[in-house]
């Protein structure tokens, strides 16, 4: 209930209200608080029409705001009537409650004269009562700013609201805690008494401050504040009167003027012409209209509710997302860090190879040049001590030499000898513009890993061993998303594989086995990343004949066409790639669209045209088979080929069983796979033609043709199963399954 105290509280003085009256603008007010922000208007500018009436609340006139200068030119508060001279602008103030009021500010008349004043001594109003309320008076709501004369009831002629008086009186009741002094203006201090007439809470301090024990206060009798709140519940409720007729009781509700009135009115009043109900149904039906009104506003609460839990929850995620992607980011910078000290230490160690390898080689000049440099001298010193000798015999027999030994070490100083092998200076340069203009450029990038997509059932969906998905991004995802990856298992609960990589939403899945559960689910991609997953989605592919382990269970059947995208170039397709024939007279290879791997199969093809005695040869392949010569031919492919008269079965060009009884135009070849028994067998016009033709097949295989110029066949699929055929039991051969 603490949360209702706001609506139990005066607009002007903050506190509880205390005998509220309802204004015509539906607001309440205390009769107090209305007495003191009443503003007094110059008899000459009061309309007479401008009358505040109780009785009905559609009927109030409201003053005109462009004559009536109540509000101040910017706006910051009520003013007094402006075109009232010699009454002073009143500054506004602010209740407790933010609202924006005015002190009673009543222009005052000029003194009378001493005489005047001792002989209407009397008249003046005594200490304790209420003073009169002024002609012309206007009073304006603090709540919407409408204004309003009064009339010559004053603030009697506006109704009290009974109903928040009583709630008001409840709530107090209501609270558990210590009663609180009613008139401390900061932090209120725990109540120690209560008058009863007065009907207010007091503190020790503010009873003798504000209810001294003298003059007409000394006969109030002050209770604990406990007594008190019996005595509040316990005093009886005001019978509701009529504003007008103020000895008639509220009976009957005008409907026109939306108030109560009394009998008195209807008789006397201006409610005689109006459509008036009892006042008991009428409340009735005004509280089942509340009541039906706070169930919508109870439901907005409730999701305001459950809202405010939300945020708070984000407020939380948000705390530790924070904590989460400060840390990653100090990770970030840290690592490049790391990896800049990294590069630090490779390039000093270049320097200091750089250094070692310059010092070594100037050392190794230095070392070269001392050692010659003292050979020379050497020479020098001794060439000058042969000069000195005096023996021309002895001089002339080392001469030659000594010039040709001085000659060959002034050669060895030659031409670049006394240059430096080695610069002083460093030719390197460390170019680190590039990644100064990256660290400045360093920024966030406002991008994450997708969110998980949808996938739409409604639109997913498998047609004999084909399965389509369909998929959307979440609806409040704006990240951005580069494609998406979809994944299926083998349809034995075995590991799932990527079978599609793009940017499509929707997507077909051919060549799945029959008669299985397969689970998909997909994931976005984008350049931060692979988001989650989707959740998995189970589909059952068609069955496709005879349950192999019940009898009685037949399962649909599926359809197929002739495919083009894997036939040879010369099969020509015709009736929606139901109906092939050929332009060559070699034999050419077709296939059907859809494979077998689980499952009974059977399908047919009937002889449309065939001319010179051709031999089509029928049976399965794998994908990868042989297109331009008889199906049969390689080890791809198992088939019997038949001719008017006669046929064989074939299988890496390996003839067998050949078996009287050949086809013409119209004649019908069946061919029914049974997987249960590993087992393929050929029908000619409804009737089995050979033994069991082959025996032993695992794995995917494709219906297949083979035929010339000559022949034409039409494809017939989704065909039940033989009657003379049942899965499950011995073969035509005796073999078991």
């Amino acid at each position: 209930m603490d949360e209702m105290e706001e609506e139990l509280k005066c607009p002007v003085c903050g506190s509880f209200f205390r005998e509220p009256i309802i204004l015509p603008c539906s607001h309440n007010i205390c009769q107090a608080c209305a007495r003191n922000i009443l503003v007094q208007t110059p008899d000459l500018e009061s309309p007479q029409s401008s009358r505040a009436s109780g009785s009905g609340v559609s009927d109030y006139d409201y003053l005109d705001l462009d004559k009536m200068s109540l509000y101040s030119e910017a706006d910051s508060g009520y003013g007094s009537y402006g075109g009232f001279v010699s009454a002073p602008t009143t500054p506004c103030q602010k209740s407790p409650n933010g609202v924006r009021v005015f002190p009673p500010t009543v222009p005052q008349p000029p003194p009378p004269p001493q005489h005047q004043q001792q002989q209407h001594h009397h008249l003046l109003p005594q200490p304790g009562s209420l003073p009169p309320i002024p002609r012309n008076s206007c009073i304006t709501c603090p709540q919407c700013h409408r204004s309003l004369i009064l009339d010559e009831r004053g603030l009697r002629g506006f109704p009290k609201n009974r109903v928040l008086e009583g709630v008001v009186d409840r709530y107090q009741q209501s609270k558990a805690a210590a009663l609180k002094c009613q008139l401390c203006e900061k932090s209120p201090k725990e109540a120690s008494v209560m008058c009863e007439q007065c009907d207010v809470f007091y503190c020790d301090p503010c009873r003798l401050r504000c209810h001294p024990p003298r003059g007409p206060l000394a006969k109030h009798r002050l209770v604990p504040p406990a007594q008190g709140r019996v005595s509040r519940r316990t005093t009886p409720r005001k019978t509701s009167t009529c504003t007008e007729h103020e000895l008639e009781n509220l009976s009957m509700y005008c409907v026109q003027c939306k108030t109560p009135v009394c009998y008195q009115c209807l008789e006397e009043g201006r409610h005689g012409t109006h459509e008036v109900k009892a006042l008991g149904a009428m409340w009735k039906l005004h509280k089942g209209q509340l009541s039906q009104a706070l169930t919508g506003l109870s439901d907005r609460a409730s999701e305001a509710k459950e809202f405010l839990v939300q945020l708070r929850n984000m407020v939380q995620h948000i705390q530790e997302n924070g904590v989460e992607f400060e840390a990653c980011l100090v990770a970030q910078c840290d690592a490049l860090i790391d990896a800049l000290n990294r590069r630090k230490a490779q390039l000093l160690s270049r320097v200091n190879k750089e250094h070692e390898h310059k010092l070594k080689v100037v050392r190794d000049q230095i070392s070269h040049c001392t050692v010659k440099l003292r050979q020379t001298t050497g020479l020098m010193e001794y060439c000058l001590e042969v000069i000195k000798e005096n023996d021309p015999s002895g001089f002339l027999q080392i001469s030659d030499a000594l010039i040709r030994r001085v000659h060959m070490t002034e050669s060895q100083w030659g031409k670049g000898t006394l240059t430096p092998r080695m610069n002083s200076d460093f030719d390197l340069t460390l170019d680190s513009g590039p990644l100064l203009q990256t660290i400045h450029q360093l920024d966030f990038v406002q991008m994450k890993v997708p969110a998980a997509p949808m996938l739409q059932l409604e639109e997913c969906c498998t047609q004999n061993n084909s399965a389509t998905l369909s998929w959307k991004q979440p609806p409040l995802s704006t990240i951005t998303v580069d494609g998406y990856i979809l994944e299926l298992d083998d349809g034995n609960m075995g590991p799932f594989r990527e079978v599609y990589v793009g940017t499509e939403t929707i997507c077909t899945v051919d060549g799945l086995h029959f008669n299985s559960k397969y689970k998909a689910r997909v994931k976005a991609f984008n350049a931060s990343g692979v988001g989650q997953y989707s959740k998995t989605l189970i589909m059952q592919t068609s069955e496709t004949g005879h349950s192999p382990c019940d009898i009685q269970s037949i399962g649909t059947v599926a359809w197929f066409t002739f495919d083009p995208a894997s036939a040879h170039p010369d099969i020509i397709f015709s009736n929606d790639n139901l109906t092939v024939s050929c332009n060559s007279y070699d034999d050419r290879v077709v296939m059907g669209n859809s494979a077998f791997s689980r499952g009974v199969h059977y399908w047919e093809m009937t002889i449309d045209r065939y001319d010179n005695h051709p031999d089509p040869a029928f049976g399965i392949a794998r994908g990868d088979v042989l297109k331009d010569v008889m199906l049969g031919k390689d080890d791809k492919a198992w088939a019997m080929y038949v001719d008017n008269n006669r046929s064989w079965f074939m299988h890496n060009n390996s003839h067998t069983n050949r078996t009287d009884g050949g086809i013409s135009k119209g004649a019908t070849i069946g061919m029914l796979l049974d997987f249960s028994r590993r087992i393929l067998i050929f029908l000619i016009n409804d009737e089995q033609q050979g033994p069991v033709a082959f025996e032993g097949l695992e794995g995917v295989y494709y219906p297949a043709i083979s035929l010339n110029r000559n022949v034409q066949v039409t494809l017939h699929t989704g065909l039940p199963i033989p009657d003379f055929y049942t899965p499950g039991e011995a073969d035509p051969n005796g073999s078991e399954c």
